[in-house]
């Protein structure tokens, strides 16, 4: 499903799927809290990723764990 925002077009369900992936990953390993709350951060640095033009779904979310875990160690 594609959703317009402004002049934007953004495919909910790559975005979803990716957002899904790394939550779960970072959950899981502690990370982040297991909570239904969405992470504001997560999901930012995911529709980032996929506005630069990562559309792959897996390699969205590696990129978005990456970027995501090396952010939380430079502030922790």
């Amino acid at each position: 499903m594609l959703v317009e925002r402004g002049i934007e077009v953004l495919n909910v369900e790559v975005v979803g799927d990716a957002y899904a992936i790394a939550s779960n990953y970072l959950r899981k390993s502690g990370t982040i809290p297991d909570t239904f709350a969405t992470n504001e951060r997560l999901l930012g640095i995911v529709v980032k990723l996929f506005q630069r033009g990562e559309l792959n779904r897996l390699r969205l979310a590696n990129k978005a764990i990456a970027k995501f875990e090396a952010e939380t160690l430079v502030v922790a």
